[in-house]
C-alpha cells in the first residue's frame, strides 16, 4: 500500500536543491539549453518512469524541461516520488543539464466561499476540472492552475473574494515583493509572514505569495 510522506521525509530523501514541494507535489526545472538536449532528458525520464511504473508530468520547452511529481493515490508525495526524483536528478547531471530552482513557481486560484459544496460544482462544470478532495479542483490535462476553495466564516461585501496564490522558492520572495511594490502594488497583509504575504494592485485585487517549504522549514503545510 502506498503511503504519503511528510515534508521532512521528502527533503531528507532527496539531496540537493533540484526539487521543491508545494500544493502536494514536487517540481524541478532543468535548463537543457536546446530542444534536442531536453528531449534526451525526457527520454531518460521516460525509461526511468516506465521501470518504476510511476509517471511524472513533463513539460518540454526549447531551453528547459519542467518535471512535476505527485502520487495520486495519496493526493501528495510518497516514497515512489523520492526515488524517482533522485534518479531524474542523476540522469540530468549525467547529461550535463543543470537545475534552476529560481525558475520554479506554482499558480493556484483561490475562491472564498460561504458554502463550498454549493459553489464548487459550478466551477467544476464550467472549467471541466476534476474534483480532488472536498475543496480542490484540478485540470485533468495538468495544464491550467488548480482551484482551491477557502472557507469563509461570514460574508465580506466590498472585498475581492477570488485571489491568486503563488508558491515560489523562499529565496525569490523578497525580490518578487520588491518588484511588485515598484510596479504600483502594496502589501495588503503581512500578519502571516514569512509563511505568506498578501499583496494587492492599486484597485485592491489580491495575490498571496507563499514560499516553498524548504529544508529549513519542516512544517507539514502546503505553503
Amino acid at each position: 500500500m502506498v503511503q504519503a510522506i511528510t515534508v521532512r521525509e521528502f527533503y531528507e530523501a532527496v539531496p540537493g536543491n533540484d526539487w521543491h514541494r508545494a500544493y502536494g507535489g514536487a517540481t524541478a526545472y532543468f535548463v537543457s539549453g536546446s530542444f534536442a538536449k531536453g528531449l534526451q532528458l525526457v527520454n531518460a525520464i521516460g525509461a526511468l518512469a516506465d521501470a518504476a511504473n510511476h509517471h511524472p508530468d513533463i513539460d518540454l520547452r526549447y531551453g528547459a524541461v519542467v518535471v512535476r511529481l505527485r502520487t495520486h493515490e495519496v493526493q501528495g508525495l510518497s516514497e515512489r516520488d523520492t526515488a524517482l526524483a533522485v534518479q531524474i536528478s542523476d540522469a540530468a547531471r549525467e547529461l550535463g543539464i543543470r537545475s534552476e530552482p529560481a525558475q520554479i513557481h506554482t499558480v493556484q486560484i483561490a475562491i472564498d466561499a460561504l458554502d463550498i459544496s454549493e459553489v464548487l460544482p459550478f466551477w467544476e462544470a464550467v472549467l471541466a476540472y476534476e474534483r480532488r478532495g472536498d475543496d480542490d479542483l484540478v485540470d485533468p490535462r495538468r495544464l491550467g492552475p488548480s482551484v482551491w476553495f477557502q472557507q469563509m466564516d461570514a460574508p465580506r461585501p466590498q472585498r475581492n473574494r477570488i485571489h491568486i496564490d503563488l508558491a515560489l522558492p523562499r529565496s525569490q520572495v523578497e525580490g518578487r515583493i520588491a518588484a511588485a511594490l515598484a510596479a504600483g502594488g502594496h502589501v495588503a497583509n503581512d500578519a502571516f509572514a514569512p509563511h505568506w504575504w498578501t499583496l494587492a494592485d492599486s484597485e485592491g485585487n489580491e495575490i498571496d505569495l507563499a514560499p516553498w517549504v524548504d529544508d529549513t522549514d519542516w512544517e507539514d503545510d502546503e505553503g
